[in-house]
């Protein structure tokens, strides 16, 4: 049961009591409000006073100054005066009268009497019209009213005007005193009512204060210490339930903790991206894999739109992703520069509540580089094989077909079919073995031979073939052997390290020009020894020059296969030396030539290796 506090120690009573301060207070500034609306209205009431002031005067200067025909000026001068010195006030700081002639008549300032009877020129009396306006007094530069009535004679003619300068100033010092007064006043009601304030706000927020130091302390994580109370009021059952709360959220937090500790540790140890958002799609959550994945800094992906992060901002939308959360690939580079771009497989899922409501997305990124491009490869593969056996099987189709039909009966024709006939079919041959070949080398089956050889004899026993053939080959060519004096004696498997130099000069011999030279260099390092073979061909695109080891790959199709090659030879070759442990790569120069090496592990050997 809810104890009752009573209603003098309750929170109630006590703002009660600052509410009537404050009331106290609001009464002051309405009073401020009033001495405002005081000086509106007293101005107005002293402007409307002397501009009736000022009609009244010129209706009564009327009957004196147009009646110039019984008295001369003098005596008329005088009886303006002397109206115009009747009708002076302390309000009044000067009144002046011109005739239409604009000769002043009369003026109550004094150390003016000497204009008496000459031409006016003050700017306001210059149309005789009615003026009432405010102004500064250049003399004293205090606030004056200047008021401009036109005198007028029975006739409604216009005889004159009447000026009158009153003190507005005198007004507004008025006003200021009764505002001083007022302020004064307020001050001390205000000095009082803060005092009082205090007092009773004191009482209040003391707990407040309190409490606030202990949600600074949870804020904190620290959960040890509890508000007093103080009090059977409002507020000390405010301290109680604030203790309980303080307890809860240790438990809670605690919990969450250890399970933050998990989904981070889950997280952390995926193998795949994960990116979390909320339902606005900004990203909340992204772990270590799918920063390396998308190549991108933990502070650039919180907060980014995730549409924004993956850059399928052109395509889709996030209601899109909602409606129909499909598979998404994306292509994003790679961290390291010498690799080529990722291609990441995203499939979404949505967050939801128990009550249905959507509140984020879950993206999870897999890397499938690998798995694309083999299929890639698969499928060139098998499109390059196809390619390469269908040409020689439709060639040799076509001939047999043509023997068939006949020409097996011409001398001179059908030698040449089948010569053509067997020319591709050992084509085919060569292409299968080579294909069979590289299989073995694939899964491992393929054991080489070693045994150690002098290289430098091995290299000169290809080129002295290649300078024999020289003269049988359509176009010619020079080969020039730079080879080191030492001798070279490396463990190789003899037959195929022969393949390989034999394919780098081929394909030197077939994309050189005729009389081109093709170089050919052996040098010594300190742990391989480095074979070349530079032509003077066509040369390489840059764009392709990562893919001349690829299997049927070609520089020139078609003279490549005019001259009976399968486009294998290459990757034989990077194969062969791969399994001797060494490297194989190509530098080219569109249009100037390409340079091929081979690297060898190599180890001086010692005399008494042979003893």
């Amino acid at each position: 049961m809810k104890k009752k506090v009573r209603f003098f120690r309750s929170v109630n009573f006590k703002i009660a009591l600052t509410f009537i301060l404050i009331l106290l207070v609001s009464i002051e500034i309405i009073g401020a409000y009033f001495i405002r609306g005081l000086e509106r209205s007293t101005i107005e009431n002293f402007k409307t006073s002397m501009d009736t002031q000022a009609e009244t005067l010129a209706s009564t200067l009327g009957n004196h100054l147009g009646n110039q025909e019984d008295m001369d000026n003098s005596q008329q001068n005088n009886e303006i005066q002397r109206v115009l010195d009747n009708s002076d006030s302390n309000d009044v700081l000067e009144m002046e009268v011109v005739d239409e002639r604009n000769n002043i008549r009369a003026t109550t300032n004094v150390r003016e009497q000497y204009m008496v009877g000459n031409k006016n020129d003050d700017p306001y009396i210059d149309d005789f019209s009615t003026k009432s306006l405010v102004t500064i007094d250049e003399a004293t530069s205090d606030r004056v009213q200047i008021n401009v009535q036109p005198i007028q004679s029975a006739g409604d003619t216009v005889v004159g005007a009447l000026y009158i300068k009153s003190d507005l100033e005198q007004q507004y010092r008025e006003i200021n005193n009764i505002a001083l007064i007022f302020i004064s006043s307020s001050l001390i009601a205000v000095f009082i009512s803060m005092v009082i304030a205090i007092l009773v706000a004191r009482s209040i927020t003391q707990p407040i204060g309190e409490m606030r130091e202990q949600a600074l302390r949870i804020a904190k994580g620290d959960y040890s210490r509890k508000v007093p109370v103080k009090g059977n009021d409002e507020l000390g059952e405010l301290a109680t339930t604030f203790n309980q709360l303080g307890k809860r959220i240790a438990e809670t937090q605690e919990a969450m903790e250890s399970e933050r500790n998990r989904l981070n540790s889950v997280l952390s140890h995926m193998t795949d991206g994960v990116v979390a958002t909320d339902r606005r799609g900004k990203v909340i959550i992204i772990n270590e894999m799918a920063l390396s994945l998308l190549n991108i800094e933990r502070e650039q992906a919180v907060g980014q739109s995730i549409l924004t992060l993956f850059d399928i901002e052109e395509n889709y939308t996030l209601r899109k992703i909602l409606e129909n959360p499909e598979e998404i690939l994306l292509e994003r580079s790679s961290a390291d520069q010498n690799l080529e771009n990722v291609l990441l497989r995203v499939d979404f899922s949505m967050i939801r509540r128990e009550s249905g409501f959507i509140s984020g997305l879950v993206a999870v990124l897999h890397d499938v580089t690998e798995q694309e491009k083999n299929e890639q490869e698969r499928r060139e593969f098998v499109s390059n094989v196809s390619h390469e056996l269908r040409t020689p099987l439709t060639s040799t189709r076509s001939y047999i077909e043509a023997l068939s039909e006949g020409a097996w009966q011409d001398q001179d024709i059908a030698p040449k079919f089948l010569e053509v006939t067997l020319n591709e079919t050992d084509r085919m041959i060569r292409m299968i073995n080579d294909l069979l070949n590289l299989s073995r080398m694939d899964n491992g089956n393929y054991q080489l031979q070693l045994e150690y050889i002098n290289f430098k004899e091995l290299v000169n026993f290809v080129l002295d073939r290649f300078d024999m053939m020289v003269d049988e080959q359509e176009k010619k060519y020079h080969i020039y052997r730079e080879f080191t004096k030492r001798e070279l004696w490396v463990e190789v498997d003899t037959d195929r390290m022969i393949q390989v130099v034999d394919n780098l000069m081929n394909n030197a011999v077939k994309y050189s020009p005729d009389g081109g030279t093709i170089t050919v260099r052996l040098v010594e390092t300190h742990n391989n020894i480095i074979l070349s073979v530079a032509d003077q061909g066509i040369g390489i695109p840059p764009n392709d020059i990562n893919k001349v080891f690829d299997r049927f790959y070609r520089v020139d199709k078609a003279r490549a296969r005019k001259q009976g090659g399968t486009g294998l030879g290459l990757a034989i070759s990077k194969e062969v030396v791969k399994a001797h442990g060494g490297n194989v790569w190509v530098e080219s120069r569109e249009h100037v030539g390409s340079t091929f090496y081979i690297s060898l592990p190599y180890e001086p050997y010692e005399e008494d290796w042979w003893e």
